[in-house]
């Protein structure tokens, strides 16, 4: 059992501008009190193709040294459009909650996401350069991938086995596999709705 637990996350102000803040309200469980702060942080998947150009949005400590329930609502910045390659500022990416103690993630929540602009002829002729202003993102929140890591917490052992770790490198790299392999397909908004595809 998890020392902290993530008990649900509401996705707000969705859809919404690509410029407009993230915003996710969060509510989760601490079951065993922990001697240092938990770290929150958002990740926003730039281009699949290369991990170094993935944007953390932001990063907030928060106590986790008394047992109960808790809720507070995660705001962050929109992603800088200047460090996202123009072919990819369009069309299926991701984004990441992950939730850390120690420096090492125990949880993370993806979800797809997709920017297009609002005139069909728009997306099928995109305009150079981009008009963000005109771009809406829409991110799928119905689907979350949530993805647990072994943590021994405050205990003596080593935070993460080999195991684990593997999996954590393997997940990460099926998600990039994967967002390359949606934008690749030039799935439509309806289209991306239906598809089961596993991110993690």
């Amino acid at each position: 059992m998890s020392a902290v637990e993530v008990l649900q996350v509401d996705v707000l102000n969705n859809p919404g501008f690509f410029g407009d803040p993230f915003r996710f309200e969060i509510t989760y469980e601490v079951r065993e009190a922990l001697q240092q702060d938990i770290e929150w942080k958002v990740i926003y998947v730039g281009c699949a193709k290369d991990e170094s150009l993935d944007q953390v949005l932001d990063e907030v400590l928060l106590p986790a040294d008394t047992v109960g329930r808790f809720q507070f609502t995660l705001e962050v910045v929109a992603p800088n459009p200047d460090k996202i390659p123009i072919d990819d500022l369009l069309g299926i990416t991701a984004v990441l909650i992950t939730c850390s103690y120690r420096d090492q993630e125990f949880i993370r929540i993806g979800y797809y996401l997709n920017n297009e602009y609002e005139e069909a002829e728009m997306n099928e002729n995109p305009p150079s350069p981009p008009i963000l202003e005109s771009i809406r993102r829409h991110i799928f929140a119905e689907e979350p991938r949530v993805t647990h890591f072994l943590h021994s917490f405050d205990s003596n052992d080593s935070y993460l086995d080999e195991n684990s770790s593997h999996s954590m490198v393997n997940s990460y790299s099926n998600l990039l596999d994967t967002v390359e392999e949606t934008q690749h397909s030039k799935l439509k908004h309806s289209d991306m709705q239906s598809s089961r595809m596993n991110m993690f």
